[in-house]
């Protein structure tokens, strides 16, 4: 449909005048959804109205003097075009700020797909927003937690988190933004990573860790993330990191009292069994469970 056809089909609809099978025909456009939403967003603006008739009379008091004859037919479709011009400034409006989001709630895991055919599985209790207008000249998201990424070859393609930002072309790869703790895993291609002051790239099985002052720069053996496959991998972090990616992994309410334990752990933890995970950190940690609920578990000291 050219651009003529399209706004003679949207001022009819705007004005009333489809057959209904006109407007069975028109509400299969891939148009229409788009159309629907503006109107339904702008009919709760209040505007101005428009007399297109006081328009009128004004512009003839400025021209030279000469009687014209304006039908009715055409006034009324002046007041359709102005209509049209409003409508799609509002469309061009929607389209160009509207924010795409994907969620992985506790205890699930999201996959989908960018425009650009990139593959991502976002890990529970993880958030993923970014514009899907123009996406070849904006290739950048926002994420809050824990990603997966396979991105199809193309230009540059940020990764932005409140812990830093990660930059790459065409690769694979692993960001985990959580609290204080901020960990990227490269499993092909090259990544660039900005955290602070500090500018870090690395390469394909290489996996780095930035926590306050604390930093880490490691090999790993591993083709993809160990969450994929319903594992949790950790790498020298405390309990409370522990319990709070329990927490997330199994959608419950996860409890520490506890004394404080500086002890750190090394490892991979079940995701898809609650009681096994756990009793491996109470052994590991000297700890008992006193409270154990499918919503809430309270643990203490042994």
């Amino acid at each position: 449909m050219s651009a003529n056809e399209e706004n003679y089909e949207l001022a009819k609809w705007l004005a009333g005048e489809m057959s209904e099978k006109e407007l069975i025909s028109f509400q299969k456009t891939p148009e229409y959804e788009t159309y629907s939403k503006i109107a339904a967003y702008s009919s709760q603006l209040q505007t101005p109205d428009f007399d297109a008739d006081a328009i009128y009379r004004n512009t003839i008091k400025s021209s030279k003097p000469q009687v014209k004859v304006i039908p009715f037919y055409y006034s009324k479709w002046i007041k359709i075009a102005a209509i049209i011009v409003i409508f799609s400034s509002l469309a061009f409006l929607y389209t160009t700020s509207i924010t795409s989001t994907e969620v992985a709630e506790n205890g699930k895991k999201t996959n989908f797909s960018l425009p650009d055919n990139s593959q991502i599985v976002l890990n529970s209790g993880s958030e993923i927003s970014y514009k899907k207008w123009k996406w070849e000249n904006n290739r950048k998201l926002n994420l809050d937690g824990e990603a997966y990424f396979k991105v199809a070859h193309g230009k540059k393609f940020e990764v932005e988190t409140k812990l830093g930002i990660v930059t790459v072309l065409g690769t694979q790869f692993n960001v985990k933004s959580r609290k204080d703790r901020f960990e990227v895993t490269c499993y092909q291609g090259k990544v660039r990573i900005q955290h602070k002051n500090q500018e870090v790239i690395i390469t394909r099985g290489m996996s780095v860790t930035f926590e306050n002052e604390y930093f880490d720069k490691h090999e790993i053996q591993v083709a993809k993330p160990e969450w994929t496959n319903n594992e949790i991998a950790f790498r020298k972090v405390n309990l409370q990191t522990i319990t709070d990616e329990l927490a997330r992994q199994y959608d419950v309410e996860i409890v520490l009292n506890c004394k404080e334990n500086t002890q750190r752990f090394s490892g991979i933890l079940p995701s898809n069994n609650r009681k096994v995970a756990l009793d491996i950190i109470i052994s590991i940690f000297h700890l008992k469970i006193s409270k154990f609920d499918s919503d809430k578990i309270i643990l203490v000291d042994f």
